[in-house]
Formats: C-alpha cells, sequence, structure tokens
C-alpha cells in the first residue's frame, strides 16, 4: 500500500496519473493547502521537507516504509519499481532523465508562475504576466519541437509525458491557445482520453482550488518565507 499525499494541481495529477496506470494499491491523503496549511504540519515534513505535495509513503517494501517527495523523483522511483513506462526501448536512459529534467526545471516553474499571476495574485501585474507567459509559450515550443518527432516524448507513452502533460493539459486556463501548437494539441487529445488520466485528474476534483483562493486571503499559502519552515518552539526551557 502507498499512502499519496496530495492536492488535485498539477504536480498532483502526475503521480495520480502514475498511480493509476500502474494500477498500484494506493490510499490518498488529502492535504488541505490553502485552508489549514497541511503542508505545514511537522508530520508531513518529516515526509516532505519542502512543504510541497505530492509526496507518498511506500508501505510494500516489506521492510521500512520508503518516504519520497517531489514529483519527479516520486515518477522515477515508482518507475524503478515497476519497470512501466519507460519509453521506447532505444532510447538511453539519458534521454528520459534530460525530459524529466526539462519538465521539472522549465516547463512546470513556468507554468506555475504564470498560473499564479493569472488566477491568485490581488491585482494585475502586466509584466510579470508578459514574462511568465511568453516563457511558457517558449517551452510549449520546446515540446512541440519534440513531438513533431513522434506520437509521444520518448516514442512510446511514458513517465515523460506523465511529468509534462498535467501543465499543458490547463493551458487554456492560462489563456493560451494551443492552435498554434499542432502537435502538441493532437498529443494532449490523446493523452487526455486515456481511462487512467481521467481517473488521476478527477481525484477528488471537488477539492481544487477556486479563484475565491488569492494571495490576499490566503497569505500562508502564497506569501511563504522562511518563518514558515522555521522549527517551532516546544516551549521547553
Amino acid at each position: 500500500m502507498i499512502d499519496f499525499y496530495y492536492a488535485p494541481t498539477p504536480n498532483g495529477w502526475k503521480v495520480a496519473i502514475m498511480l493509476e496506470e500502474c494500477g498500484l494499491d494506493y490510499r490518498t491523503v488529502l492535504l488541505s493547502l490553502p485552508t489549514n496549511g497541511d503542508q505545514f504540519a511537522e508530520s508531513f515534513l518529516a515526509i516532505s521537507p519542502n512543504a510541497r505535495i505530492p509526496a507518498i509513503v511506500d508501505h510494500s517494501t516489506g521492510i521500512q516504509p520508503v518516504t519520497v517527495f517531489e514529483s519527479g523523483a516520486i515518477l522515477l522511483y515508482l518507475f524503478e519499481a515497476t519497470g512501466l513506462f519507460v519509453g521506447e526501448p532505444s532510447l538511453r536512459s539519458k534521454e528520459r532523465n534530460e525530459w524529466l529534467f526539462w519538465q521539472s526545471a522549465n516547463l512546470g516553474p513556468m507554468a506555475g508562475q504564470l498560473s499564479h499571476f493569472v488566477n491568485y495574485a490581488p491585482e494585475r501585474f502586466d509584466y510579470a504576466l508578459n514574462r511568465y507567459r511568453g516563457e511558457y509559450e517558449r517551452c510549449i515550443r520546446v515540446l512541440e519541437t519534440r513531438l513533431s518527432r513522434g506520437d509521444y516524448i520518448l516514442g512510446e507513452y511514458s513517465i515523460a509525458d506523465m511529468m509534462t502533460f498535467p501543465w499543458i493539459f490547463i493551458a487554456k486556463s492560462l489563456g493560451i491557445d494551443l492552435a498554434a501548437f499542432p502537435a502538441v494539441a493532437a498529443w494532449r487529445t490523446k493523452i487526455k482520453s486515456r481511462p487512467a488520466v481521467r481517473r488521476a485528474v478527477d481525484l477528488l476534483k471537488e477539492a481544487q482550488f477556486t479563484k475565491t483562493v488569492n494571495a490576499s486571503t490566503h497569505p500562508h499559502l502564497f506569501n511563504q518565507t522562511a518563518q514558515h519552515l522555521a522549527p517551532r518552539s516546544t516551549g521547553r526551557q
């Protein structure tokens, strides 16, 4: 059994997709990020010291439970555990890792920042919107070029697609028209139609953030500092 610490966000969907695609036995632990600040609980910080979802605790190893945080690390862990969704056999692991790190360092952060200024900033910041929209579109162009070579990032459906899809899935809500990126649009449609993917993006859908949540109403979620992760006093002398 895997305990899956989750909230219905693109980063949470990545791991939900892998768990569903692999048919793994898991238990979802919903964290109330904007309302309760569950991510700062000491019990969760012991699993995910960055105070971010997703994270897992794998109880199926038969020895000590294994904790893993960060979506890319979780997908690699589950891939190594199952041997599934490696991509085209002819590709080297180097190429797989390049695209996983590309998503983690480029597409995901740029889309996440754009999402913040589109959906959660308390006022409009044109410079920020233009910067992150441009970076997000630049990343989509990188993906478009890659997908012009084949149906999937690594030739066959793989963890690279699972990592990347959630941040493309929300393109329309970020104001981006994929008509200019036909290979990406076709890839998005193919992946969206997979039953496991649909189950993943629908997982606890009712708990998704809404536009009633923003940086002014929920500062502990959107305006974090080092103080949020400072050790808490025990009151002992």
